[in-house]
């Protein structure tokens, strides 16, 4: 009896665990935060983007991260943040984007 009471109890901590997990993933922005930056990284290569612009990326970048994270810190990341944090991401996207194209280089 013991042993079925701990294999329930073990099973309904797992799924605690892994509901509230999954309530502050967002694997979504993650990817979109390393895609932007390998673009940003690409444009220093080649040289399509200054150090100016490349500090204004990376500021935008840092606020978009703190961003998510604070989002994160209740355990819940809700509709409304999802939103602040993807419209954050398609600015930096378009500023990356019009940075690169713009007839500015290094």
């Amino acid at each position: 009896m013991k042993l079925k009471g701990m294999i329930f109890g073990l099973a309904a901590l797992f799924f605690i665990t892994n509901n509230a997990d999954a309530q502050t993933r967002t694997p979504k922005v993650s990817k979109r935060q390393v895609n932007q930056q390998k673009r940003i990284g690409h444009g220093i290569k080649s040289g399509e983007l200054t150090r100016g612009e490349v500090y204004r990326l990376e500021r935008q970048q840092r606020d978009v991260h703190r961003t998510k994270r604070a989002a994160k810190a209740d355990g819940v990341v809700t509709g409304r943040e999802r939103a602040v944090i993807h419209h954050k991401q398609n600015r930096a996207s378009a500023n990356i984007y019009h940075k690169k194209h713009n007839s500015t280089s290094r």
